[in-house]
């Protein structure tokens, strides 16, 4: 494995450890953003933790947000209210200490940094932002507030992933010098739905790449050279993206993501001496891991917590609890590296966001 991205194994993640659902330090009070299909998963998964109280949720419709603070037993919910947004009443709500984000990645940039200015820690889905420099912005902001601050890339923190790191740092595949992932599904196109809105920054590449790229940095770290192919609609939105990374020492590693193709959602990272694969549409969430190194495959089978965010959001309250600003297995300087990166695939694919003029 590359030392520059060598990810650490959570603490929670280790066979034998305790479960991530035990709490760790004080409770700390959740606030949430949004109230849509992934803000409902993990809160889900929030509410498992028993040091988490879930204090408020917010939504633009107030009805949205009480009939989501009744699904989940929130204390209080905000929605928009004349001039203020319910994101902003939340933020202003003195009693949350950390605010998680689920809005479209478009808004990402314009609630986090509210949410850093509020004074709160900060948990945004990802992509974490549309660009770099909104990153880079959050993060100085962050650093300046002495805040923690971090991108949902849950799959970093599963079990199942961590001991795929832990095989391929073992040296058992050999050096490695392939990586191929691919996710994708077909997806209606809907001008009205955030997958398909160019102002909520719809499209494959910023919706399902992270996925196919974790395991490219996992195993390769970050690459020497880009290229990437692709397909935009009218709108300008990515239907379907193929990236190629290139190292200086000969590996690479194929990535595909798509909104108009049914793709195996699998990840396999060949090595030298053999080879270690996902189950079929697994990538995100991987319950199977399938090494082969010699006349017969291994399989290694694994259970997670709820639905598998339980694992980033016990090293988030970790974090927090022990007064960290940044997670050692999600470094904020590899986020800002990922939206670089995804910078120059755009700038090939011609693919420009109204955030990149703003």
């Amino acid at each position: 494995m590359n030392p520059s991205i060598c990810i650490p194994v959570p603490p929670c993640a280790m066979t034998g450890a305790p479960s991530p659902v035990a709490a760790t330090g004080r409770p700390l009070k959740w606030g949430v953003v949004a109230t849509g299909g992934i803000a409902a998963k993990v809160t889900g998964d929030i509410a498992l933790l028993e040091d988490a109280d879930l204090h408020a949720v917010s939504s633009r419709s107030q009805d949205s947000a009480d009939a989501f603070a009744e699904r989940f037993g929130f204390t209080t919910a905000y929605g928009d209210d004349g001039g203020t947004s319910g994101y902003q009443r939340l933020v202003d709500d003195p009693a949350v200490d950390v605010v998680y984000i689920a809005t479209p990645h478009g808004q990402h940039h314009e609630v986090a940094r509210a949410a850093l200015q509020g004074g709160k820690h900060v948990l945004c889905e990802k992509p974490f932002t549309i660009n770099a420099e909104e990153a880079e912005d959050l993060v100085a902001l962050a650093a300046d507030r002495g805040l923690f601050l971090m991108e949902a890339v849950w799959t970093r923190f599963l079990p199942s992933v961590n001991r795929a790191w832990e095989i391929i740092g073992s040296g058992e595949l050999g050096e490695i010098r392939w990586v191929q992932a691919d996710l994708g599904f077909t997806a209606p196109e809907d001008p009205t739905s955030r997958l398909w809105d160019p102002k909520a920054g719809g499209g494959a590449l910023m919706d399902l790449t992270v996925y196919p790229l974790t395991w490219a940095l996992g195993a390769l770290g970050f690459p020497d050279s880009v290229s990437a192919i692709g397909k935009l609609n009218g709108d300008g939105v990515d239907l379907q993206t193929a990236i190629t990374l290139g190292y200086a020492s000969g590996a690479h590693a194929q990535l595909s993501s798509s909104f108009v193709s049914a793709c195996p959602g699998q990840a396999t990272v060949s090595g030298a001496n053999g080879w270690l694969r996902t189950g079929d549409g697994q990538l995100p969430n991987p319950r199977e891991l399938t090494v082969q190194t010699g006349p017969e495959p291994r399989v290694e089978r694994f259970d997670h917590v709820g639905a598998g965010y339980t694992y980033q959001l016990r090293e988030v309250t970790r974090c927090i609890q022990e007064c960290l600003s940044e997670s050692p297995t999600m470094p904020l300087e590899h986020t800002v590296r990922t939206m670089r990166l995804l910078d120059g695939v755009r700038a090939q694919l011609g693919l420009r966001y109204a955030n990149d003029d703003a």
